[in-house]
Parts: structure tokens; sequence; C-alpha cells
């Protein structure tokens, strides 16, 4: 037996995050979604350096949907979920993490995590699939975490590795990935699969099974029924998929047209407890991409309310925009002109937002439109990048013209007439109205994308921060609230959101730490946001560094400061606060030209 203990070395960013990425993935790992956006909230923030801000008022807002009347002490939901989590990782940590290299802790007393290094453990296990580029960490992403100075004044048990049964798990892991190996070659490759298994329309297609009941008795069964007629009622609204219940027929002759993937999931009760397990199979190679656990007190809303709640948090997370099927390198598809292609390189673009990216998937979707001129959702997301332009015109170094925002708005209407119920249809009307100085009709657009898929984050989410904008603050924010709470994406858009709701109702520190949290690099106007907090709180030294940042990297802003805000903010009131702090940060907002030109 070989000791095993804490070295206090630098751990990296990436061996943090792929420790996170392998207990979130693990079987011991047995806790439902709340409490595993709770853990990846707190690893997050912190390795982006923000570990001060880990405080119970902002994990509730963030993780819990709770708003800004939240009380730590008549509500303990942080605290609770804190001690749950805090045993679920022992529990790991002495099954399936028992090899593992980097330890993460969360010591009690506060809600920061705590990342050791075992000094002689062997490789953590194997490697981890490539996953997908994560955006919206702030921060230099080659920073590293200093593990010293966050134990400091900290004791922590050694642990012990036998390097035999070390060995032996090695081997047995050397053998299994040499039979996956021979395996997979004789699978055809996931692209392949993926342009095999779609519908003429070139949607990926879900096949639904029934849920799996694991208690005893009728209810039990009623319900794991009622779930899936639930899922299949909410997920056949995002327009971006095709949703099936069987396996389609073949006829003589027919291509055959297999689901891609397929979702499964089992129900059990205990008492009024209700927990449903849901995964989603990619059926190619029967890899499990996603999978979590959702549990739900009966008594709270009966039996029909608490199912449609549990389907369309399911639903949400294995179809919403820029979640785990839309995860996809823009490199690596832009090449391709099919309708699915495109869209998958439209949210890779909105999630990089780099100019390169912009014209990959701008130059697809055009190409798509004129191949595929009946389809509304290519039509929508070509409308949505034309709006871009005009939105994030510094960001995409664009020139937002009435012309753009013209032809942003004939696709939307386009879009509309031919399907008037598809949510990303209605939702480029919205940001087209909204933006063309027209807020009553972006609101009926946005109140009509809602209503047809609410379970769609991205529309919540932009509806929401179109209805804060035009000052209905209250029902706005709880929208944008929601939507942070379903991890809407891409990842740090909406924080920026939550960072101006805090603003306008005074809470400036709260807004500072939304605003932090939020990528400030995704778009100049996110950092001018927080250059008026920061006036406002009178912190001039760290207002300097966010202007000289603007004058250095988006210097076009600065004379049409007065101009962006104006076409963005509705309200006047709600404007000359957003000015003020501009202007108490030390920058002079001089009068601009109207919105739009």
């Amino acid at each position: 037996m070989t000791s095993a203990g804490i070295n206090r070395v630098v751990a990296s960013q990436e061996d943090v995050q792929q420790q996170l990425e392998r207990i979130l993935s693990s079987r011991e790992f047995r806790l439902p979604e709340r409490a595993r956006k709770f853990l990846e909230f707190v690893v997050t923030e912190t390795l982006a350096g923000r570990r001060d801000y880990l405080k119970a008022f902002t994990i509730a807002q963030a993780v819990f949907g709770r708003d800004a009347n939240f009380d730590a002490q008549q509500d303990p939901c942080v605290r609770i979920e804190a001690g749950r989590l805090r045993r679920e990782l022992e529990h790991y940590y002495l099954t399936a993490g028992a090899a593992d290299r980097i330890i993460i802790t969360i010591p009690k007393g506060g809600y920061a995590p705590v990342f050791d290094v075992i000094e002689t453990a062997g490789p953590a296990d194997m490697e981890l699939p490539e996953q997908p580029d994560q955006p919206g960490l702030s921060g230099d992403d080659s920073r590293e975490i200093n593990t010293a100075a966050d134990t400091i004044g900290r004791e922590q048990p050694d642990r012990r590795l036998s390097r035999p049964l070390y060995w032996l798990l090695a081997a047995g892991v050397a053998i299994i990935l040499a039979s996956a190996a021979v395996l997979l070659q004789q699978l055809e490759s996931p692209k392949a699969a993926r342009k095999r298994a779609t519908t003429t329309e070139n949607r990926p297609t879900i096949l639904v099974e029934r849920f799996e009941s694991v208690s005893d008795g009728g209810l039990a069964s009623d319900i794991s029924r009622g779930i899936t007629d639930d899922i299949i009622e909410k997920l056949v609204r995002f327009n971006d998929i095709v949703v099936v219940t069987a396996m389609p027929r073949i006829k003589t002759g027919q291509v055959s047209s297999e689901p891609l993937y397929a979702l499964q999931g089992s129900v059990r009760l205990e008492g009024s407890q209700l927990r449903s397990t849901a995964r989603l199979v990619r059926r190619v190679d029967a890899a499990v991409i996603w999978a979590s656990n959702y549990d739900a007190d009966m008594k709270v809303q009966g039996i029909p309310k608490t199912q449609a709640s549990l389907a369309g948090d399911i639903a949400a997370a294995v179809a919403r925009p820029f979640g785990v099927m839309f995860q996809t390198d823009t490199a690596a598809i832009a090449g391709n002109a099919d309708a699915f292609s495109c869209v998958l390189s439209y949210y890779s673009y909105r999630s990089e937002m780099t100019v390169q990216a912009h014209e990959a998937a701008k130059s697809c979707l055009q190409r798509a439109v004129e191949e595929a001129p009946a389809d509304s959702n290519v039509a929508a997301l070509l409308s949505l990048i034309h709006l871009d332009e005009f939105r994030f015109s510094y960001q995409l170094h664009t020139k937002s013209t009435a012309a753009t925002l013209g032809i942003a708005k004939d696709l939307a209407v386009r879009a509309v007439q031919l399907d008037p119920k598809n949510a990303r249809a209605l939702q480029a009307l919205m940001l087209a109205d909204f933006f063309g100085n027209d807020p009553a009709e972006a609101l009926r657009a946005g109140a009509a994308a809602y209503a047809s898929n609410p379970n769609d984050t991205e529309v919540a989410g932009e509806y929401g921060l179109r209805l804060s904008m035009s000052g209905e603050w209250d029902k706005g924010c709880t929208l944008i609230s929601e939507a942070v709470g379903k991890n809407a994406g891409p990842r740090g858009y909406y924080q920026v959101g939550m960072a101006l709701c805090a603003f306008m109702r005074g809470d400036t520190q709260a807004a500072e730490l939304w605003s932090r949290m939020s990528d400030l690099n995704y778009n100049p106007m996110h950092r001018l946001v927080l250059l008026s907090i920061l006036g406002a709180l009178g912190k001039q030294q760290e207002a300097k560094e966010q202007l000289d940042w603007i004058r250095r990297e988006s210097p076009g802003l600065i004379p049409n400061i007065r101009r962006e805000v104006v076409s963005r903010l509705a309200r006047p009131q709600d404007q000359q606060r957003f000015l003020a702090g501009i202007e108490a940060a030390g920058l002079s907002v001089q009068n601009g030209d109207a919105p739009g030109n």
C-alpha cells in the first residue's frame, strides 16, 4: 500500500473542468438536476475568479430561480441542497472516484468549492470523450487555480490508493477500450449516421419510448404513461426536431430513415415523492449522451401538474437551443448545406460569436433557404443572422443599417407565413419589430412565441428581455430568471439581463454580480452594462478598466452610446438611470443620432 497524500500544487482549469464532467456523468453521483446545476455553478464561478460572490442569495437566484425577495433565513433551500451535495460528493469519492486525481469538495460554512490534487494517484480514469466548447467562461481560460491558497488553514485527510488495485482497474479499462475500438470500427460514423437518420426535412428524429414504471401498482403505471404523453406533447413544439413514438415502417425500395436518438426513462414512487429518470441515447452506437434525475412532491401541485412539470423540464433539457443536440463545431459542418447542418451552424456561431462563425452560418443558411424555400426554420434563423448584424454590430464589425433590419423583417414575416406557430419564426419577428422601434408589435409576437412553446428557453429568455427593456421589468425579469435557471444559452448571455433587472430595481451589488457572471467578451454592450453599474457604485478604478477596454477593443461604440441605449431601453427613466451610471463612471455621453440609422 502506498500513501497518496494531498499535494498542494496548481490544478489547471482544464483539469478541474474535466473532473466536474466526470462526476456529473458518473452513475454513482445520484442527485437530481437541481443539485447538479448547483455543483456546476459553484465550480464554474470559482474557476472564473468569482468565489467571493458565491452566497446563498446568488445561488438561490441562479440555480433555484428565486427572485430578489429571497431570504436565506426563511428559505433554507440552498443550505439543504449544499448538505446533500457534500454527502453525495463523499459517496462519489468513496466509490467511482476513489482513484481520481482531482478532489472537489465544498467545505462547511460556505459554498465555494476547493480543488485538491492527489500526489501519487495515477490517471483519474479513462479519457473522457471530447466535449464541445463551453462558451461564456469569463476570465483568462489559461489561468490556473492555486489550490494551496484555496486550502490554507484547512486540514485534509490523506486518501490512500492501492497500486495493485489501480493497475487491475487500468488493465480492465484497457480491455474495455480495445473491445470498444473493434466495435466502433464496425459502426458508421456519427456524421454518416446523422445524414442517414434524419427525415426528408433534414431534422433529427427522436424516438420517445414509454417510460418504465419501476414501482408496483397501477398509479405508477398511469403516471409513467402520463409523463410519456406529456413529454411527446412538449417535444413536438420544438421545430428543430421530429418526434416519433414507434420505429418507422420502411416500404420495399425505400431508403431507411431510422431515428437518430431514443429518449428513455423510468418512474419511481415512494409515498408522495415522484422520481423520474431520463436519458437520451444515440441509437447508432447506444451511447448515452445525456441523463438526469427529476424529483417532485406530488402533494404540492397534484399528480397532473407534477407530471406535466417534470415532462416540461425533460423536454427542455433534451431539445432546448444550445443544448446537447446543438453543440456542434461550426468548422466541422460549415461545408454542408442541408437544413439541419445549417441549424447546427447557427447555434454554434451564437456560442462562439466570432466574425468567422457568423459568416459560415450566414452562408450556410442562405444556401439552405434557396434549396428549401418552404422551410420556416431556416428562414427564421437567417432573419436572426441579419438581426445580429444590427444588434451585435460592434462584436461582428458590421453596420447596423435600416436595410439590414428590413431584410431581417422580411425573412421573419416569411417564416411566420410558412408556419404561424413556429416559435423561432415568431421570436425573429419580435426582435425585428423591437429594433424597428415598434415595441407593441414586438411584444405581441413575443407573447405568441412564448405561448407556442414556453419550454423553449431561448424564446422565454428573449421575450423576457424585450418585456423588461420595454418597461415591464417584473414580468420580464421573471422569464429571464427562469431561462437562466434552465441553463438557457448561449452561456453567460442572459446573465446580463439579470444584471439589468437588478440595476433597475436599485440593487447595484446584485447587478454587479450578475454582470460579472455574464460573458463580458460576448458583446461590447455587456461591458457597457458593467461600466454603468460600476459608475453607480462609485468604483472608479474598476470602471476605468472597463472603459479602457471599450476604447481599445470597440472604439466605435463610444460616440454612439446614447443611441444604443435609447434603441434598447424604451422608458426615459430607464435610459436616464443607465446613462447616469455611464456619466458617473467618467464618460460624458453626447447626444447621438436617433436609433435605427
